[in-house]
């Protein structure tokens, strides 16, 4: 009984000690000055991916000036594609693009973004091999570089061409968007953000650099901007009639 006592009051005495320690390790020793400064508080999470949320983006193509590309310079930026002092020019990454749509016949022409359009069927998952494309449950579609096997087949299955192959090897990448030679790459409508409570990229951009054309939320929920929008306007999917319910809708023509 007494070397029992006689352990767990060590242990405790070593407890004491380490706990001291810790304390010490970020004790004041001058007004405003700490031997190991605090760690800093991250940005608070949303919570668990869940499918009560169904995250969109509504563009209004009327609002879309042919001549801006802030929503293609911002993505650039947040994910360190397309520039050519950092990765290889021949890479033609397609996380976004604008396109010059006109009619033929009446001569009307827009622009509008295009990129992945985070489909509610998305094709892209269907045909992958190995589960690298797939949607998740707040549907965001991504890739997972650490299984992606490079196959492609999930580009000739996308019909927004929104994806690209990384042929060469890359420098300079960006922490929060892992890329990496031999895989597919498409928009991942910037979730790393948006699980802390951001806009996307692009979106950001376009409300402080352009006519404010993007709007994101969740289009589960009637009392958000988009989905109040949505029941308010005529919207439209691109190639509805493949019934892959498309979470980017446009609006202006």
């Amino acid at each position: 009984m007494t070397e029992l006592h006689s352990d767990l009051s060590l242990d405790h005495n070593k407890r004491r000690l380490l706990a001291g320690a810790a304390a010490a390790a970020t004790m004041t020793i001058a007004p405003g000055v700490l031997l190991v400064a605090p760690k800093p508080a991250e940005a608070a999470v949303t919570g668990p991916v869940t499918d009560k949320v169904r995250w969109g983006l509504l563009i209004d193509t009327t609002k879309c000036d042919a001549g801006c590309d802030a929503c293609v310079g911002a993505c650039k930026a947040e994910h360190g594609w397309g520039d050519e002092s950092k990765s290889n020019d021949q890479q033609d990454a397609q996380w976004i693009r604008k396109v010059d749509v006109k009619n033929p016949k009446t001569g009307y022409a827009f622009s509008l973004p295009m990129m992945c359009q985070h489909c509610e069927n998305p094709p892209c998952a269907d045909v992958c091999p190995t589960g690298a494309s797939f949607k998740r449950a707040d549907g965001i579609v991504l890739v997972d570089k650490h299984i992606c096997i490079g196959c492609r087949y999930c580009m000739m299955a996308c019909p927004y061409k929104a994806r690209s192959f990384v042929h060469e090897d890359l420098v300079m990448q960006k922490t929060h968007t892992p890329r990496g030679k031999g895989t597919v790459e498409s928009c991942n409508m910037c979730s790393h953000r948006v699980d802390h409570g951001r806009l996307p990229a692009c979106v950001e951009a376009c409300a402080a650099k352009a006519g404010g054309a993007m709007l994101f939320g969740d289009l589960n929920d009637p009392n958000s901007e988009i989905a109040r929008r949505v029941a308010s306007i005529a919207t439209t999917q691109i190639r509805a009639d493949l019934g892959l319910n498309p979470g980017v809708l446009y609006h202006g023509f």
